[in-house]
């Protein structure tokens, strides 16, 4: 986390998210996740468009890199939807400038 002044915004570099519907992996239940702000590298291979319209199929990819504990491609598909929407919208978020999110934030 990057933090500022009071007269600024604070860019978060991560984000946990507890989860509606926790994910089950045998006898281990996840409950929430950390996203980390990704690197370019970690995103190779998938569109940024499509990454920042929500795709399920580039959410499929890019979150096994990002994600503690590491959500696989399968668990990515059998989240909650409304999990799903939140978790997408964090990635969004991160894909967007300094200067686009504060001027989000504000709002």
């Amino acid at each position: 986390m990057t933090t500022a002044n009071s007269n600024e915004v604070i860019i978060i570099n991560s984000k946990t998210i507890t989860l509606d519907e926790p994910i089950k992996r045998g006898d281990t239940t996840i409950t929430s996740i950390t996203l980390r702000k990704p690197k370019a590298g970690e995103l190779r291979g998938v569109s940024l468009v499509e990454l920042g319209q929500m795709n399920v199929a580039a959410l499929q990819q890019v979150l096994p890199r990002i994600t503690t504990p590491i959500l696989t491609a399968q668990d990515v598909a059998n989240l909650d939807v409304a999990d799903l929407v939140e978790i997408g919208s964090e990635v969004s978020l991160f894909l967007v400038k300094k200067a686009d999110r504060m001027a989000y934030q504000k709002e």
